[in-house]
């Protein structure tokens, strides 16, 4: 019997990255790339593992135990059981939102209109 209730929302807003990072799983240590990163959880690209396994994620020295959560041939999703709280993928995590806020704010600006009414039509 499946459930007709919505699926809950996330508990972190997922942020766009392109982020390369090595990958270790039971038997094997792989290059991907985070895609798609919060501090619960991300998307790796160019990775892929049995789902509920359990891998590492190092970058910068750092090491993140991860889950994962579903997986494709090529790509995969992992949660995080330990929030992503501090250390250089937190810092590349903010990085990238602020990029993306900037962006955001110029795309904007660029759109708005330069009167305002009809006044800055004529």
């Amino acid at each position: 019997m499946t459930s007709s209730r919505p699926p809950l929302p996330r508990a972190h807003r997922r942020t766009p990255t392109d982020i390369d990072v090595i990958v270790n799983g039971v038997l094997n240590q792989v290059e991907g790339r985070l895609t798609d990163l919060s501090e619960g959880g991300a998307r790796i690209d160019g990775v892929s593992m049995p789902e509920r396994s359990r891998c590492e994620i190092h970058y910068g020295g750092q090491t993140v135990y991860a889950v994962v959560m579903w997986a494709e041939f090529d790509r995969m999703g992992v949660r995080f059981p330990y929030e992503l709280t501090h250390g250089p993928l937190h810092q590349a995590l903010e990085r990238a939102r602020n990029t993306a806020a900037i962006d955001s704010a110029q795309i904007f600006r660029r759109n708005r209109p330069s009167g305002f009414g009809r006044r800055g039509l004529y």
